[in-house]
């Protein structure tokens, strides 16, 4: 238990709803004097906060599965930091904490909305807001709940480099699969998903169509479709899925910035045909499946059997161009932004 003293926090706000891709001007940064502490609130220093694609759907005000951004508040997200006063018995000076309370580099709410961590000997605590947290725990729904991989059966990831995307890669190879395919922004990462990640065979979509590309990497076809990009991603592996495959829809970041309707897939005939199957998901309808996968995930990850990526950018004032970049895909692995 400590004694309150004033602090104050630095905070990004949404101030207008961005018409196709945002721009820095969709947002304020304030400074905001904190209360003092209440009975069992805590006051925390954020490390390290989360930019994530579903972010953008949050900015604008469109019925979704999560409530939009409010214009004029500020905005939340996941984030790991360190409790610095405290009026909590339970998570006293000192205790790591993973929360939404992101956007900001210093919060303070009720102990509740905390909940402690361990300490990650050699490893940074952002690993907690990847690899370690929501995002390989979105991976690990996918491939056994969505569209269970089984042993030896060819699996595609698009978005491959990403923070999602490593994650399926290396999970879809643990669990089982005989071939991972992943797509990729750029001859680099596309080395990396190879000679980092374990997969089998990668693309760059920015080289030539994807439809023409995958065609000549699976030419037994693709079992398992995990999706972060939708398009002509999406339209690409529908081509070539085998009989009864099984597509996870996790995301379309291709279209999260367009203006105009989004163009469908023009092959849909083949889930007829190939008695296929596609399903999306939002993390928040399994996460009874979080326990799962931590056991799982600890055992991996202590015999060094999963490797990451991470894109730090440094000081919560350039928190938004984080958010921008990781939309271009300027990241490898998780983008987190360094708050503390």
């Amino acid at each position: 238990m400590t004694e309150n003293t004033r602090q104050t926090s630095t905070q990004i706000q949404l101030v207008a709803r961005p018409d196709g891709w945002p721009t820095p001007e969709n947002f304020r940064t304030v400074t905001i004097e904190l209360d003092d502490l209440g009975e069992n609130q805590v006051r925390v220093a954020n490390e390290f906060m989360s930019v994530d694609p579903y972010m953008r759907g949050r900015m604008s005000d469109a019925k979704s599965y999560i409530p939009p951004f409010a214009l004029g508040e500020t905005m939340n997200g996941g984030s790991v930091g360190r409790v610095v006063a405290s009026r909590s018995a339970d998570l006293p000076v000192g205790t790591l904490v993973l929360h939404q309370l992101g956007w900001r580099d210093v919060a303070q709410d009720d102990a509740g909305a905390f909940r402690a961590v361990a300490d990650l000997p050699g490893a940074s605590p952002s690993l907690y807001l990847g690899i370690l947290g929501m995002t390989g725990l979105t991976a690990y729904v996918g491939l056994t709940e969505i569209a269970p991989v089984a042993p030896g059966e060819t699996v595609f990831v698009s978005g491959a480099a990403g923070a999602v995307g490593t994650a399926v890669g290396q999970i879809a190879r643990l669990l089982g699969a005989g071939r991972v395919i992943g797509s990729a922004g750029s001859d680099q990462k596309v080395a990396l998903l190879k000679e980092k990640y374990g997969f089998d065979a990668a693309l760059n979509y920015k080289s030539a169509p994807v439809r023409e590309q995958l065609a000549e990497l699976v030419p037994g076809g693709v079992d398992v479709f995990f999706d972060n990009v939708g398009g002509d991603h999406l339209e690409a592996a529908i081509d070539v899925m085998n009989d009864h495959g099984r597509i996870a829809l996790c995301g379309a970041i291709s279209q999260y910035n367009t203006t105009g309707p989004a163009a469908g897939p023009d092959n849909l005939v083949k889930f007829i045909k190939g008695s296929l199957s596609m399903r999306g998901f939002t993390l928040g309808h399994h996460l009874d499946k979080a326990g799962e996968y931590n056991e799982k995930m600890s055992g991996w990850f202590a015999d060094g059997e999963v490797q990451y990526d991470e894109t730090v950018v440094d000081g919560i004032e350039n928190a938004v161009d984080a958010f921008l970049d990781m939309m271009r895909g300027a990241n490898t692995g998780k983008m987190v932004v360094r708050t503390a």
